[in-house]
């Protein structure tokens, strides 16, 4: 590790999945504070599984996940919750709530027994509000925005938690290329300019070697892990999926349909 850069989270050895069944093994990767990172991999791989796990939704079956040089294990929920937040990709139990209220709710770790909001808890929902675009949003409905809106309440939520480490679970499923785009900016600004750890599942491979400083490839077997460039250099890409079907173009860092 370069000196004087913080390891955020890492995993060693570890295996995934349900009771004895096996979905992922041996992963490993380190993340520096500052770095938006990407899971990709087909479907079934354990994407979902693996950010579950990382957010103890769900127990690791072997090997080791670390949180700032200490086990996860080690944290208390409340510690665990003021070091990690995580965006699933469930909606609000309530959807009913405002946007304001939605995203207050990421302050929970920090307020007093009554949930009353300080001066402190108020400046990083504000904040929130304008790095996602949201204010003229703040007193809508939940069930009133569209999946986008949504999907910038519930990372802005992440935002006001104000973790060092932020997991997301297909931050833009059902969303098109613009918005898309959007989202993945928006947690490349967060990563960078708020020195956050972002770590999130996706199928929007193309968008993740553009826009991603670290890309892991769940593949069943090595499950590589490094910079886009590297993995384009070492083929990981291009045996992702079957040639016969789908070509990857390591000029363009895009997949071809093969005819």
């Amino acid at each position: 590790m370069e000196k004087g850069v913080q390891k955020s989270l890492s995993t060693h050895d570890l295996a995934i999945g349900y009771g004895k069944n096996v979905v992922g093994q041996h992963i490993n990767f380190e993340l520096h504070l500052g770095t938006l990172c990407a899971i990709v991999g087909v479907n079934g791989i354990g994407k979902s599984t693996l950010l579950r796990t990382m957010g103890r939704f769900q127990t690791q079956l072997s090997g080791n996940i670390q949180l700032n040089g200490k086990e996860l294990d080690q944290y208390s929920p409340l510690e665990r919750s003021k070091n990690l937040s995580v965006v699933l990709t469930e909606q609000p139990a309530s959807q009913n709530l405002t946007v304001l209220e939605i995203i207050a709710l990421g302050r929970q770790p920090y307020t007093n027994w009554l949930g009353t909001l300080s001066a402190e808890d108020e400046k990083h929902i504000h904040f929130a509000l304008d790095a996602f675009l949201l204010n003229d949003l703040k007193h809508r409905k939940c069930h009133e925005l569209s999946d986008g809106q949504l999907q910038r309440v519930l990372i802005a939520r992440a935002m006001a938690q104000d973790t060092p480490i932020i997991l997301l679970d297909e931050p833009t499923t059902h969303l098109d290329l613009y918005h898309k785009v959007q989202i993945l900016k928006m947690l490349q600004q967060l990563a960078h300019d708020q020195q956050k750890t972002v770590l999130f599942t996706t199928h929007e491979i193309e968008l993740a070697i553009q826009l991603c400083d670290k890309i892991l490839i769940l593949d069943g077997n090595e499950n590589p892990f490094g910079d886009p460039c590297e993995l384009i250099e070492q083929k990981h890409f291009e045996k992702l999926f079957p040639s016969e079907m789908v070509a990857f173009d390591a000029k363009t860092g895009s997949f071809k349909v093969s005819k």
